[in-house]
């Protein structure tokens, strides 16, 4: 029997506004039980978060997951940092990109695979300049003043 598809999806609205993104990627999170729990119901937030390397390892820091409610004596810390899961050759590539000035990796969606996991989306971005910024605002309000025309 097929799983349900699962309707948990995290944006960082934010990290669009800020950064240009230039790749993505999808890796997996290692995470405890309460944690994958609490995801499921809808309780994350991606805001202010970003990723590092420690070695060679990739890592998310200040990504809130809420202790989950029925949780015992086993809860986990909200903000922990949690290992993401990518290639060898994906993971060589983000650390080579991330040393040049100005690129970042930021996490930009996180949702639950249809095999039941915690997946992350990140993107290898670069920050916008302020004219960025204003210039996409106008691109946003041009295209909301198009859809309201045209119906």
């Amino acid at each position: 029997m097929p799983k349900a598809k699962s309707s948990v999806e995290i944006k960082n609205k934010r990290a669009s506004f800020e950064y240009e993104f230039v790749e993505s990627f999808t890796a997996g999170i290692v995470l405890c039980g309460t944690e994958i729990k609490s995801i499921r119901g809808g309780k994350a937030s991606l805001v202010d978060s970003y990723c590092y390397f420690i070695g060679t390892e990739l890592f998310v820091k200040n990504m809130h997951i809420a202790e989950y409610w029925w949780g015992s004596f086993n809860k986990h810390d909200p903000k922990r940092e949690r290992k993401l899961l990518l290639t060898k050759r994906e993971l060589r590539k983000l650390a080579r990109a991330s040393k040049e000035k100005g690129m970042t990796i930021v996490p930009t969606r996180l949702f639950i695979a249809e095999n039941g996991y915690a997946k992350l989306n990140i993107a290898l971005a670069r920050g916008k300049k302020e004219y960025d910024k204003r210039e996409s605002i106008k691109e946003k309000d041009l295209k909301r003043e198009m859809e309201r025309y045209s119906r």
